[in-house]
């Protein structure tokens, strides 16, 4: 697998602290071996850095075993991005909660 090609594949990555895109020349190829792949990041718009370690395998896509319906995998696909505030909110809500999880999903 080629250089250009992870740097484009991470390109697509958002900075986990400000949620913008890693800009391609800012995303260096640290080591691989194996199949394992070390990259360095930088954020240009919050100025940190980080380092993304993958492993990539060539070969076929392996096909994806999923129980959603094409209707479900569309309205998913499109829908708004988990953000760590959400990840948040329900931690903070279940952090205290002693009732029964299904609960918290029924549409009543």
């Amino acid at each position: 697998m080629r250089e250009s090609f992870l740097k484009r594949l991470f390109s697509k990555v958002e900075c986990g602290i400000c949620g913008q895109r890693y800009d391609m020349s800012n995303i260096k190829v640290i080591d691989q071996e194996d199949g394992l792949w070390v990259l360095s990041v930088y954020c240009n718009s919050c100025r940190t850095q980080g380092l993304i370690a993958a492993v990539v395998q060539d070969g076929t896509i392996a096909e994806v075993i999923t129980d959603f319906t094409e209707d479900e995998y569309d309205r998913f696909t499109d829908g708004e991005v988990v953000g760590i505030d959400d990840v948040l909110d329900v931690h903070n809500l279940l952090k205290d909660f002693e009732g029964d999880i299904a609960s918290l999903f029924s549409k009543n």
